[in-house]
């Protein structure tokens, strides 16, 4: 969606297709980090932006084996909004999808679902749709995949995957809020283990971190072993547990850790998870697409208004933004090999990360510039249309 706006601004016809109705998902995350808030300045909507239902958090905390850390200060970041913005991102998508339907030359087409890519002679020159009124052709200079981590693109275009071992699944919940609950934080952590509670206002947003391929062994176990897992990490939740009573309320979601060998073939350029699928370790896999959104505006543009673009063009959009995605894909793997839903002994003892932390405040500022920023954050160089 960041893409199609910022083309078509450039003045670039472009068409989005969207596969659902709406945006709708709970598995969709919230977090607006400093980087596409700054983003959202640069392109003046910030102010409009915010006026969206959303939280605001300045510092981020977690729990670890029952202690509260301060862990990352996004108070001394460059930036003019020194905060995560929590806010669904369905909300997000529609307001960029409302400003960029204001451009003559973008359209947004719902129900429909590319199914296939057109190739000849070796270049992709467009597409297959499956529509509620039937199949179509859409044929197009460029086809940007930005279709995710399971992208019909990626797979169809023949492109090598590079897959990178990640030992954890996530399962995907809901439970009611209650007033005096904490508010939103990084995580629970105990022992190896996570819980992550994203605040949806009148309900969480319940992730709980397991061994990989482990969800049947979780519900062999049944509720009662379920419930007293969740229930260790975050005690406050013993008065609402019990909501979790069916296993159809509970979803999982497969984590997965991988990036494109080469990005790009004549016609066909991938960007975001289908590029580089993220793990949700530090909430940076919708800002790092939001990147690649603008790096592929800022080097592109210029070039679509004239017509199709070169196979030396579209690898430029690797080169520029493969280092950064090197850099984050390994520390998640890093972090992943210590979190991982197994557990690596209880008790209350503070862990030594934790200390540091608390001891030396200013340590609080590199886990905030590395979730905030990220390596090589982007910034909006694309022209804009004379229209």
């Amino acid at each position: 969606m960041m893409t199609g706006y910022l083309l078509a601004r450039a003045g670039v016809e472009v068409a989005v297709l969207e596969k659902h109705a709406d945006f709708n998902r709970d598995f969709r995350g919230d977090t607006i980090h400093p980087s596409t808030l700054e983003l959202m300045h640069e392109l003046g909507l910030l102010e409009e932006f915010l006026k969206l239902p959303h939280q605001e958090l300045r510092e981020l905390r977690g729990v670890m084996n029952g202690h509260v850390v301060p862990m990352a200060d996004f108070s001394h970041l460059p930036t003019r909004c020194k905060f995560i913005a929590f806010m669904p991102q369905w909300d997000f998508l529609n307001f960029l999808a409302g400003h960029a339907r204001k451009f003559p030359t973008f359209t947004l087409h719902l129900q429909h679902e590319v199914t296939d890519l057109l190739i000849e002679s070796e270049r992709v020159v467009g597409v297959r749709v499956k529509t509620p009124a039937g199949e179509l052709i859409a044929r197009a200079d460029l086809v940007i995949g930005a279709d995710g981590r399971h992208a019909m693109t990626h797979t169809r275009g023949n492109f090598e995957l590079r897959e990178f071992g990640v030992p954890i699944d996530v399962l995907w919940t809901r439970l009611s809020k209650r007033d005096g609950d904490p508010k939103q934080s990084l995580g629970f952590f105990q022992g190896g283990k996570l819980l992550v509670l994203l605040d949806r206002d009148d309900y969480f947003q319940v992730g709980f971190i397991i061994p990989k391929g482990a969800f049947d062994a979780v519900r062999q176990r049944g509720f009662p072993a379920f419930h007293a897992d969740i229930v260790g990490i975050a005690p406050f939740l013993q008065d609402r547990i019990t909501e979790l009573d069916d296993w159809s309320k509970i979803k999982l979601l497969t984590v997965q850790i991988n990036r494109l060998r080469h990005w790009a073939r004549e016609g066909l350029l991938c960007i975001g998870d289908s590029a580089h699928a993220m793990s949700p370790a530090g909430g940076v896999g919708i800002n790092l697409a939001l990147q690649d959104a603008v790096a592929t505006a800022n080097l592109l543009a210029a070039k679509l208004r004239m017509g199709a673009v070169s196979l030396a063009d579209l690898e430029q959009v690797q080169r520029r933004r493969e280092m950064p995605v090197r850099l984050i894909q390994t520390m998640q793997v890093f972090i992943h090999r210590r979190i991982n839903g197994r557990s690596s002994g209880r008790g209350d003892k503070l862990p030594f990360i934790g200390l540091l932390f608390r001891w030396f405040p200013i340590l609080r500022r590199l886990p905030a510039r590395f979730i905030g920023l990220g390596p090589r954050p982007e910034h909006i160089h694309s022209p804009t249309s004379d229209l």
